[in-house]
């Protein structure tokens, strides 16, 4: 079963990439991007279940990577830069559809996991910061701001352990994070006048650099002093149910 499990997941990106090929017509650049995102997915989610303890996928796990072969798409087309922006706003569109159907299967099997959260919150984040490469090819390199915010988050977490600590339940972050991506897809789609996207995008960074300043601040005034290995265990803990897409619960 487990064997089963591996080659599924080591032959699956395969054709989908392949199609994609024969559909756009991918340069090297891009055949390489393809390449490397999918061996890259493959050993990440092979490290992910031996380092959790899973033997295999459970069927919300199957959802999230092919939420992921899409974003691996998504990739390839962006390394390529010569496409259609349609084919991208439909991947996209695709594989935000898709976001938070694999956690209601979880919960409904009773698969729920914390190797599942985390696997679910880094596509979302590598979505988000694709999109962001692909919308400061018109806008700027400022626009990178709102993908790699999160990961400079996690960063700090390194030296400041007290980042991760879980956050309060939170509706305005929720509504935040989900703004980050129908904007820049709106963005990516290029369907608004330029000057129309810019300010939609600027007020998007605006809240989520709120959002992230709100919960640092938070956390700053919560942190538990001296106290990291409790701190990385209660997160841990917490990532068995996940809030959607935030700052710290892949940390």
């Amino acid at each position: 079963m487990i064997k089963q499990d591996l080659l599924l997941r080591a032959v699956i990106p395969a054709p989908v990439l392949a199609a994609g090929v024969f559909a756009v017509g991918f340069t090297p650049l891009a055949w390489a991007t393809g390449v490397v995102y999918a061996l890259a997915l493959v050993l990440l989610t092979e490290w992910g279940l031996r380092r959790s303890g899973r033997p295999a996928f459970g069927p919300a796990d199957w959802i999230t990577f092919a939420r992921a072969i899409l974003v691996g798409c998504a990739a390839a087309l962006i390394a390529e830069g010569d496409f259609s922006l349609w084919w991208l706003v439909g991947l996209v569109g695709v594989a935000l559809l898709l976001d938070g159907l694999d956690g209601q299967v979880a919960r409904r099997t009773g698969t729920s996991s914390e190797f599942g959260a985390r696997f679910d919150m880094e596509v979302d984040a590598f979505l988000i910061l694709l999109l962001c490469i692909q919308v400061s090819r018109t806008l700027g390199l400022w626009v990178l701001a709102i993908g790699l915010m999160r990961y400079v988050f996690v960063a700090a977490s390194w030296t400041m352990p007290w980042l991760t600590a879980p956050l309060y339940p939170s509706m305005a972050r929720k509504t935040v994070a989900a703004v980050q991506g129908v904007v820049l897809v709106v963005a990516v789609s290029e369907l608004l006048p330029t000057s129309v996207t810019f300010a939609a995008v600027a007020v998007a960074l605006a809240a989520l650099v709120w959002s992230f300043g709100r919960d640092v601040v938070w956390l700053a005034r919560h942190r538990v002093a001296h106290q990291p290995a409790r701190i990385v265990a209660i997160t841990r803990a917490s990532l068995r149910r996940p809030l959607g897409y935030g700052h710290n619960q892949a940390a």
